[in-house]
């Protein structure tokens, strides 16, 4: 058992035996007073007939008929039922202390416990019955009925809260061992490990914790295996354009006539080499969330157009065009250059896809029930299949169906993460007439205008 077991154990029993002995403490004062109230009168059935019988006799017999019997029971010593006319006056002329007649007067008059004391009239006089309490007088218990002694009960109340708080302490120390245990598997490396197999049916506080600890350790996973793979692609990137380097170097210095075509190589592979950790620094920090907090105001609006017009300038000179609908203004506050680098990865990306001749379709809507602002990016291109519309936005994804061959594949993943960055989301959906339909939803404050005009706008 560990350090808790003993805490949660101790702690437990010590407050059970707190409460068990305030509340025997209670108990015995409230029947000890009660004790010494009800120890002046006597009661019982053995009381309540007595009474009941000399009250009998008054009424049926008179006073002489009732001064008789208790002479006799007097003589006898049976019983010593004593009786108080209006004078004060116990017709025995026995002394009756001020405090018994009090007790008696009150009961009686109170109509309460009738059978300690009674009040009966009798031609226009009143008397009062009872019988005082003589300890001596008490038969004595029959034998082998002897009360417990106080240790029993001790005894019983000692175990029943050692035991109750044993297993109360093991309930509740059990799967936090689990949980240890848990951790030290993950740290170890081991972040397949599940603690909610281990917790049977729980279904408090200490179960919502292993299912936590269960998807923590799972996300851990996930995390683990993506910066594995992005050191994978990273490396095989790398690898290409250093190759070319070192040929185009080794040819300038085998065929020195060639020098200028090996110089012009080696400044593309340059280039292309600048850009793709560009592009990593840029996914880095996007990741570890360093790029800065949203805290300019932008139109989304006016954004969205501005790219369209810089993606259609590019796409005449390949055949293709890209329309834009939409009007109005929706300013809230976003990093512009991340936003802006955003939605043109998407729609560069969109443009570089959709066959020639056709066009793509940008458009800007908001529904009136919801206050975000929706941006669907649509090409006419080949699609991708059902199976990679999840992992597109991975970094150096490649799809199978040869869509993603140019670039390193960094442009949809950083995109993804700068929405993300903005409190929105993209998802990626196949059209029903061909291509392929980016979908971004982004969160807006009160727009200046929120008035959308839906005509089609061709650049």
């Amino acid at each position: 058992m560990g350090r808790l077991f003993w805490k949660f154990f101790f702690a437990f029993w010590l407050a059970l035996l707190t409460a068990s002995v305030g509340v025997g403490t209670a108990v015995w004062l409230h029947r000890q007073s009660r004790e010494d109230r009800n120890h002046i009168l006597a009661g019982g059935p053995l009381t309540q007939f007595l009474v009941n019988a000399t009250t009998a006799t008054l009424r049926h017999g008179g006073v002489k008929a009732l001064h008789a019997l208790l002479e006799e029971w007097n003589r006898q010593g049976d019983a010593r039922v004593y009786v108080i006319d209006d004078t004060g006056r116990e017709l025995l002329d026995r002394a009756v202390s001020p405090e018994i007649l009090a007790q008696a007067n009150r009961l009686a008059r109170e109509h309460r416990e009738s059978h300690i004391a009674r009040l009966e009239t009798v031609n226009r006089q009143q008397y009062l019955f009872f019988i005082p309490f003589e300890p001596e007088s008490l038969p004595p218990p029959p034998p082998g009925h002897q009360p417990p002694s106080p240790l029993v009960f001790i005894t019983i109340g000692v175990a029943a809260s050692f035991g109750f708080s044993a297993l109360l302490a093991w309930y509740l120390a059990m799967p936090i061992r689990h949980l240890r245990g848990a951790f030290n598997a993950v740290a170890s490396g081991k972040f397949e490990t599940q603690v909610e197999p281990r917790m049977g049916r729980r279904r408090d506080e200490i179960a919502d914790l292993g299912r936590d600890f269960d998807r923590m350790a799972q996300q851990l996973q996930i995390l683990i295996s993506s910066q594995q793979r992005l050191l994978h692609d990273v490396s095989h990137e790398l690898r290409s354009p250093l190759a070319r380097l070192q040929a185009a170097i080794g040819l300038a210095r085998q065929q020195p006539e060639r020098l200028n075509a090996s110089l012009d190589r080696i400044e593309r592979e340059s280039s292309r080499l600048d850009e793709l950790v560009g592009e990593l620094l840029t996914l880095s920090r996007l990741e570890a969330g360093v790029s800065g907090v949203p805290n300019e105001d932008v139109d989304l609006v006016g954004l969205v157009r501005d790219v369209v017009e810089d993606a259609h300038f590019e796409a005449e000179a390949h055949g293709r065009q890209v329309n834009f609908c939409g009007e109005g203004e929706f300013v809230v506050k976003a990093c512009v250059e991340l936003l802006h680098r955003a939605f043109e990865n998407v729609i560069r990306n969109a443009v570089k896809h959709t066959r020639e001749g056709t066009a793509v379709e940008v458009r800007i809507e908001r529904p009136e029930t919801h206050d975000h602002l929706v941006v669907t990016v649509a090409d006419q291109g080949p699609g991708i299949p059902e199976s990679d519309l999840q992992v597109v936005f991975e970094p150096f994804f490649r799809s199978e169906t040869g869509r993603i061959t140019n670039g390193f594949g960094l442009g949809l993943a950083i995109a993804q993460r700068a929405i993300t960055l903005h409190g929105g989301h993209i998802r990626a959906l196949n059209r029903d007439v061909g291509g392929l339909c980016m979908e971004i939803t982004l969160p807006i404050s009160i727009p200046a205008c929120a008035t959308l005009f839906s005509h089609y706008l061709p650049l």
